[in-house]
């Protein structure tokens, strides 16, 4: 389904009890496209938060080493938290489906997870493409990536290499970012990633989803590529 791009959503919505009414007209817009899972099914987008409050992030791409890390530490998010706080928890990408069990593999991320392969969503959402300016005296490095950027390029160029099918999984230039939605019509946060180190700390993004905090220091499994 085609849907055709809008202007980019620019609110930052900072509290867990905030929500825009009526639903924006990119979300509405966004709510209709496709999302295809591992198995190559698809179903609406709006499907994924219609009954249930959801956590959603859009990564960059499956072969960027700063989404491989940050999907790592999501991993670590236990179902029982958000079972819970009945929110669900969902990774959006941008490559065929053929790649998510892949990458779930690698990542050791066993919850939702599914692809926009055509990029429909990121455009009605505003997710914009390229590295954006790093605002002066702030800092850039992520929390929860640990490789600098020469290392994790080398390693992100080697799987797109040695994998499968020898592709990029995605559009390297294209930006994620992450929302938390529903039920229904109800937008509690959202943040446009600016940079591929631009993620939204993933224990600021549950607090505000209502689920418990993870402890993200402590030392974390090492999976090699």
């Amino acid at each position: 389904m085609a849907c055709p791009p809008a202007a980019p959503v620019t609110q930052q919505i900072c509290s867990s009890h905030v929500s825009l009414h009526p639903e924006p007209e990119e979300l509405r817009e966004a709510a209709q496209c496709l999302v295809v899972d591992a198995d190559g099914k698809k179903i609406p987008f709006r499907a994924l938060y219609e009954e249930q409050k959801a956590i959603v992030v859009f990564v960059r791409n499956f072969l960027c080493y700063t989404c491989k890390e940050y999907v790592e530490d999501l991993a670590k998010v236990p179902k029982r938290f958000l079972e819970d706080a009945n929110v669900r928890l969902i990774v959006i990408g941008q490559s065929s489906h053929h790649h998510i069990k892949p990458f779930c593999s690698l990542t050791g991320y066993t919850h939702e997870m599914y692809v926009d392969p055509q990029r429909e969503i990121y455009k009605t959402l505003g997710m914009k493409r390229g590295e954006g300016n790093k605002t002066p005296g702030t800092p850039v490095q992520s929390p929860h990536v640990k490789s600098n950027m020469l290392l994790g390029s080398i390693r992100s160029t080697w799987r797109a290499m040695t994998g499968p099918a020898f592709d990029f999984q995605g559009d390297p230039a294209q930006q994620g970012g992450t929302l938390i939605l529903g039920p229904g019509n109800e937008i509690h946060f959202l943040h446009l990633d600016k940079h591929r180190l631009d993620h939204a700390p993933i224990n600021a993004v549950l607090q505000l989803a209502g689920v418990k905090t993870v402890n993200f220091t402590k030392k974390s499994q090492i999976i090699d590529i």
